[in-house]
């Protein structure tokens, strides 16, 4: 963990230093960035790397990087610390936490920091797929950063030895499970040797991976004000169905449920032919398959589409003025279309404005690395992953019964009745 103190504040808070005593000028202002680490490869170090460029570029800040383990470890860290009296001043936390954070007035809006015209411009250059989960009630909470959809990334080898046409990947539902049974391979004991199909469906992420069955179903599964669900729905329990139907009926995928970092080492090393998860592991599968691979939008049922996913930026309430006004300035700074460019070209993640599309170096990236686009292509048909008041609480309750179902221990008609119960129970204070 690196180790630095902010010393002096950025030239974007010269006003702000204008009206302040000398002394105060003059003493060190400590700045903490919370940051969770949830995609394979050495993110750490790229975070490191930006880190030190922003610093010599902006010469008298300095940050402190925190590494708090994964998006859940880390607002629990960030509100931990809240409670107790020393927030972190920035953190990248996930689009969803966003109603949560506000409930326990941890943050504060972006918007007030808005005060020239190239600000105005740039808080409007991000994709509105992507503000759909960083705003509410009028007000810009987070600022998109390491954002994502979900892809379906696919063998192109294992294509061809399955009489595929490598180039033609699954485009609708009854593609891909055609696709599917032909690329799972069974031994001389009747053991699954290779998979048609993985999506990963424990641990936390489950309800998102759902929202890319959901979404091609025609199926939102909440409100925009984050008070509302609506899981009992017939297209919902379709969907459910569905992904049930893959392991049980179909056969083409593990039945029970399928870890979310499995998923990308059992691609990688071939053990399934086609996976689903999230566009930050290009980088990571880029650099480590041996074989040509593919990545394709979610299949379609009724519609194309995906749930946006990932993190943003969030400026903490408690921090002083001027540690607001430099958690912006960084913010800003990582987010400018230089910079953003850069981060989606390391990570895989995607690049959060339409002018970072734009730079050289993103367009010298997509002419060796095509894939990339397709995930900022989907963005056209993508929707704001699934986020609650009380968000915890109402995704773990959806988590445990999408994994009941696809354990076999309910059906997805009772699951989804009990998940709507469930939710509907505790939103009921914030309607």
């Amino acid at each position: 963990m690196q180790r630095f103190v902010l010393k002096a504040l950025t030239l974007g808070v010269a006003g702000v230093l204008a009206t302040l005593p000398a002394w105060s000028q003059a003493k060190p202002v400590e700045l903490e960035f919370y940051y969770p680490v949830a995609v394979g490869g050495p993110i750490t170090k790229i975070v490191d790397d930006a880190v030190d460029k922003f610093e010599k570029s902006h010469p008298d800040i300095k940050i402190k990087s925190i590494y708090a383990g994964s998006y859940q470890d880390s607002v629990a860290k960030a509100l931990t610390a809240q409670k107790g009296g020393n927030p972190p001043q920035v953190a990248v936390l996930l689009s969803t936490d966003m109603f949560t954070l506000i409930d326990q007035d941890a943050i504060i809006p972006i918007d007030g920091f808005i005060k020239t015209d190239a600000d105005k411009q740039w808080l409007g250059s991000f994709y509105d797929a992507f503000m759909q989960n960083s705003r509410t009630d009028g007000k810009t909470w987070g600022i998109p950063f390491q954002r994502s959809t979900i892809v379906m990334y696919y063998n192109k080898q294992k294509f061809k030895e399955a009489g595929l046409n490598p180039d033609q990947p699954p485009a609708t539902w009854e593609q891909l499970v055609a696709d599917a049974k032909k690329l799972t391979k069974t031994g001389a004991d009747g053991q699954v040797t290779q998979w048609g199909l993985e999506i990963p469906s424990g641990g936390a992420f489950a309800y998102w991976l759902f929202q890319a069955l959901t979404t091609p179903n025609d199926a939102i599964l909440m409100n925009a004000a984050g008070n509302e669900v609506y899981l009992n729905k017939p297209a919902v329990i379709e969907s459910l169905q569905f992904w049930h139907d893959l392991a049980y009926k179909d056969k083409v995928m593990p039945t029970g449920t399928t870890d979310w970092g499995t998923t990308p080492q059992d691609f990688l090393v071939g053990k399934t032919a086609m996976m689903w998860t999230t566009t930050g592991n290009l980088t990571n599968v880029r650099k480590n398959a041996k074989f040509d691979f593919g990545v394709a939008p979610m299949p379609k049922a009724k519609r194309g589409g995906s749930p946006t996913g990932g993190g943003n930026f969030y400026i903490f309430k408690d921090a002083t003025p001027e540690q607001q006004q430099a958690a912006f300035e960084f913010a800003k700074w990582m987010t400018n279309p230089e910079n953003a460019a850069q981060w989606s070209i390391d990570t895989g993640y995607v690049a959060v404005t339409k002018p970072a599309w734009e730079t050289d170096a993103m367009k010298s990236y997509l002419s060796s690395v095509p894939q990339a686009a397709v995930a900022r292509d989907q963005l056209a048909v993508s929707v704001a992953e699934f986020s609650t008041h009380d968000n915890q609480r109402v995704t773990k309750l959806l988590n445990d019964n999408l994994q009941a179902v696809l354990t076999n221990s309910k059906t997805p008609a009772q699951a989804m009745a009990d998940a709507q119960s469930g939710a509907d129970r505790i939103l009921r204070s914030y309607r």
